[in-house]
């Protein structure tokens, strides 16, 4: 039986996501393949693992500013090297492990696990297939660290595939497929039941709301922004996720209260119904992580951008913007005008909604698999 070892690492959701997405396509479609899921990181060391992906979570919480900083200054120089010197040390835990499962391909949704990879490829300690998944819709120099033995690139625009061939990849190894996402995004639900059982009309425009999560960025503004959301749009019902925030959805449930509006603003903490809260909407607030944003796109769904995180989601919300189906609220807009601009405007959300069609990459998941189980690289 052929195997496959699927790397990500713990700094964000997307990575994770991603990796599961792929995992549950081969597992589904590809009987004779034997795939494992790893976090690469906790793997060589949990303890720096631990520290880094809470520092992580700090940084982006409290000083969202310090990690932007960082994500640039890692694209080259001092931090960049420290960065894969780093990875080359950690390389040789991951060793261990390689030689005892002994894939065919290695995948990997972050540049970590591609890193340490192709160090020890190039050092002649493999011989697997290594292929990387760029989560973002916007390339960043350390994805490309030891490219020269990496066998795959999948990237989500031919944005991101000119950067790369302009870094001198050669074009055979670039793959403009898209972020993979769960196939839950690619079924039809029945959106009346979903609409009845959150006790919603089916009449009125739905939006959803994410507001933020664990992160909890921004948290006056996506406060504001709800607000004028329940006080001055009677044409419009809402479901507000406000995932483990409490502050969150304390506040946003004073509000409702306030206003009176239990009967059109349902506000929910997790869910795993994220498939079926975006099939029965017409329009999405979020933060534009890449997986976000990747599912949005395959639901055809316009988005208001909120509280992107300096760095990749910033440069994933202004690539969205230029594309015209999404409309980023900066810290200085009025969330009035912007929201008034296009819930009051049907021609406005029909043309952003057409506009996801640029950027969407449905089957996404599909095809990175056919490329890498149905090509030379595993025989099957």
């Amino acid at each position: 039986m052929k195997k496959v070892l699927i790397f990500y690492a713990s700094y964000g959701g997307g990575h994770l996501n991603a990796a599961k997405s792929i995992q549950e396509y081969i597992n589904a479609n590809y009987k004779n393949i034997q795939t494992e899921l790893i976090d690469c990181m906790k793997y060589v060391n949990k303890p720096i693992e631990k520290i880094t992906t809470a520092t992580y979570i700090k940084m982006v919480k409290k000083i969202p500013w310090a990690w932007g900083k960082i994500y640039t200054d890692s694209q080259k120089g001092p931090l960049a090297h420290i960065s894969s010197r780093s990875n080359k040390i950690f390389a040789i835990k991951l060793l261990k492990l390689l030689r005892e499962k002994r894939p065919d391909i290695i995948i990997s949704t972050h540049p970590f696990g591609s890193q340490m990879c192709s160090y020890l490829k190039r050092k002649g300690k493999i011989t697997s297939k290594i292929a990387t998944i760029m989560t973002d819709f916007s390339p960043h120099d350390q994805w490309l660290v030891g490219s020269d033995y990496t066998d795959y690139f999948f990237v989500a625009n031919d944005k991101m595939k000119d950067y790369l061939i302009d870094k001198n990849i050669h074009i055979s190894k670039i793959f403009t497929t898209g972020i993979p996402i769960s196939s839950r995004f690619l079924e039809k639900y029945d959106k009346d039941k979903i609409l009845n059982r959150l006790g919603l009309q089916n009449n009125i425009k739905t939006i959803l709301f994410f507001a933020g999560g664990e992160f909890g960025l921004g948290k006056s503004k996506t406060i504001e922004i709800f607000k004028s959301l329940v006080n001055n749009f009677n044409n419009i019902q809402v479901i507000a996720i406000a995932g483990r925030n409490l502050k969150i959805k304390t506040a946003f449930e004073k509000i409702v209260m306030n206003k009176n509006s239990q009967n059109v603003v349902k506000i929910l903490e997790y869910t795993e119904q994220v498939p079926e809260l975006m099939y029965i909407s017409d329009l999405i607030i979020s933060k534009p992580g890449g997986l976000t944003t990747s599912e949005s796109l395959a639901m055809n769904l316009p988005m208001i951008i909120i509280n992107p995180i300096p760095g990749q989601e910033e440069e994933n919300a202004q690539l969205l913007e230029n594309n015209g189906s999404a409309i980023w609220i900066k810290k200085q807009d009025s969330p009035y005008n912007i929201l008034e601009n296009i819930l009051n405007s049907p021609e406005k959300l029909e043309i952003m909604k057409q506009k996801t069609n640029i950027l969407s990459k449905k089957h996404s998941t599909e095809e990175i698999c056919k490329i890498l189980l149905q090509n030379n690289s595993i025989s099957l």
